[in-house]
């Protein structure tokens, strides 16, 4: 085997994140990596199952660092084994000893005290030329990255929130679990009404819903306090800093209600920890797993625009899948950055300013993950309905033809066109149509839309052959925000819009019935979008469930019949 490239020992090569970098690598020929750990048979064989140049070794943290590191002679160490939380005194070790050597530093470290304390080691990096770089991970690199691209929008940042909510299914190593354990119902330190304060580890935070513009959301999830670097790095960076927050939210919801019961008994001195029971809360998290495979980020600044007017952005991920990548990103963008020629200046700091959000999500692209920002300013009702959900970026990728049909603010148009109906046979869907008064089956009927929007909402009264039935849409909040809510009679559904090329896909994330939340899996569902096509708008809408089968399925097109017309209030305000 060839030892060309640059040779690059992962600490933790075979744990949780080590492994993902070690994936991120392979093949890329630029690249030698040493998979280390202290079992050689489990290093051999995951390095064996690499492409490319890798090699398992033995590295022991525990033992003599330095003269490990001497033998096996790397240019990096990138260490991600952890937890970093509890390193003990001697916490800097492996640094030291790669300083000593020559040897350029990495770690993924997201322990408040680790990340906060290494600038200790600044002169003796400096003095041996050597970079030392610690936080590489979601927290505090990827989200001070997000933070600062969003801070080009602000004139005061006040508030800074972030959190991460990793898939059900993602598998989490103990050491995760270790590290939250450690603070979980033990004074935090934050900074409330700008100055410092202390909160409570894992106690509940804000309740969010992660949506990137253009992609179905995650469901909503509440965001425990995680004792992250970010709570002390924050305020150095945004000297109008009146609260930071920074947290994790897992599913399935039930069981982190647990996690607050368990840190709140250590915060009233039942408990002393619940490191001793990390263990049994990862065993517990692997195998009650539920939800959907998929994980996401947020990062929120809320503040002053360059208007002095109030302004909030917020910074989405989306991670399909139950592979978390994303924790080792940082350190694998910053390796092949280095092996391009592209070398971060000499000194031991956190990795915050290393790395420009451009640089991650060019890395995400090759993965099922995607980002986007949403936009809240004074003056967003001005905005179309659908314009607001969607969000800038999305609302302007829309084809001209769709764009025109939602682009209603305040006023009144009308549509018409041809339209199909097909309906159901069942009994069940029958009875639903006709209590909705959807039309009946035909194949070539004249069909019009007439569309009313006022303060945010929309009527719409469609016109099937003299068969005329009505929907409501407005925008939805809290547990489904970010999303359209349309209702019929009593039912209530939540619509994620979704643009793909030329469509424009509508996918039901939730419905209620008098109110009553249902089980989304009983809900209406259906291949739902409209298109653009030889110029005109086209609709393609199917109704149908589990316990119904088909209700009814209309496709056709539209074209302006009546322009858009303002409301009389509209035209009053106008003229005066």
């Amino acid at each position: 085997m060839s030892t060309s490239g640059l040779r690059v020992l992962i600490i933790g090569g075979y744990g949780a994140f080590g492994s993902r970098l070690a994936r991120l690598l392979a093949g890329d020929p630029r690249f030698h990596l040493l998979v280390g750990g202290r079992s050689a048979k489990k290093a051999e064989t995951f390095a064996a199952g690499l492409e490319g140049r890798a090699k398992g070794v033995v590295f022991d943290r525990n033992s003599d660092v330095q003269a490990q590191l001497a033998l096996l002679r790397p240019a990096v160490v990138a260490d991600l084994s952890g937890p970093f939380q509890e390193m003990g005194e001697d916490r800097y070790r492996v640094a030291r000893a790669a300083i000593a050597l020559g040897i350029d530093y990495i770690d993924v470290s997201d322990s408040r005290e680790f990340v906060s304390g290494i600038d200790a080691l600044d002169v003796e990096a400096k003095v041996r030329g050597v970079f030392v770089l610690s936080g590489l991970s979601s927290f505090p690199a990827l989200s001070f990255a997000a933070a600062e691209k969003l801070a080009i929008e602000f004139a005061e940042v006040h508030k800074v929130s972030s959190g991460i909510a990793p898939s059900p299914r993602a598998s989490i190593g103990l050491n995760v679990i270790r590290a939250i354990a450690s603070y979980a119902g033990k004074p935090v330190k934050v900074t409330r009404g700008g100055i410092p304060a202390e909160s409570t580890g894992l106690a509940g935070g804000p309740g969010m819903v992660i949506a990137p513009p253009g992609c179905v959301p995650l469901r909503w999830r509440r965001f425990l306090l995680a004792d992250t670097p970010d709570l002390s790095l924050l305020p150095q960076r945004f000297r109008h800093l009146r609260e930071a927050f920074t947290g994790a939210g897992t599913e399935p919801q039930w069981l982190q209600s647990l996690l607050i019961f368990a840190a709140r008994l250590v915060r009233y001195r039942l408990l002393p920890s619940l490191a001793p029971f990390a263990p049994l809360i990862h065993a517990a998290s692997r195998r009650l797993a539920s939800g959907e495979a998929r994980g996401g980020m947020f990062v929120r600044l809320e503040g002053l625009g360059h208007d002095r007017q109030a302004f909030a952005a917020t910074w989405h991920l989306v991670a399909e899948g139950d592979d978390p990548f994303i924790p080792a990103m940082g350190a694998a963008v910053l390796l092949r950055a280095l092996a391009d020629g592209k070398r971060p200046g000499s000194g031991a700091r956190a990795a915050i300013a290393e790395l420009p959000l451009g640089a991650f999500e060019d890395g995400f692209r090759p993965l099922a993950i995607r980002t986007g920002i949403r936009r809240q300013r004074a003056g967003d009702r001005r905005l179309s309905l659908y314009q607001r959900v969607l969000g800038d970026e999305e609302w302007r990728m829309l084809p001209p033809a769709v764009a025109a049909m939602h682009a209603l603010n305040d006023g009144e148009m009308r549509v018409c066109g041809r339209a199909r109906v097909e309906r159901g046979s069942g009994l069940l869907a029958g009875l639903v149509a006709a209590i909705i008064g959807f039309p009946r089956a035909a194949d070539d009927i004249p069909v019009s839309v007439t569309f009313k929007e006022k303060h945010g909402r929309e009527t719409w009264t469609r016109n099937f052959g003299g068969r005329r039935f009505r929907s409501r849409q407005s925008e939805a909040s809290g547990h489904h925000a970010h999303l359209l809510a349309e209702d019929f009679g009593p039912v209530r559904v939540f619509i994620a819009l979704v643009p793909e090329g030329e469509r424009l896909h509508l996918i039901i994330r939730g419905w209620r019935i008098f109110g009553l939340p249902l089980p989304l899996f009983l809900a209406p569902d259906g291949n739902t979008f409209e298109e653009q096509r030889d110029g005109r708008f086209h609709f393609h809408v199917e109704i149908g469930g589990r316990l119904t089968g088909l209700i009814v399925r209309y496709t056709g097109w539209l074209e302006p019949d009546q322009p858009a017309m303002p409301s009389s209030s509209t035209s009053s305000a106008s003229r005066n």
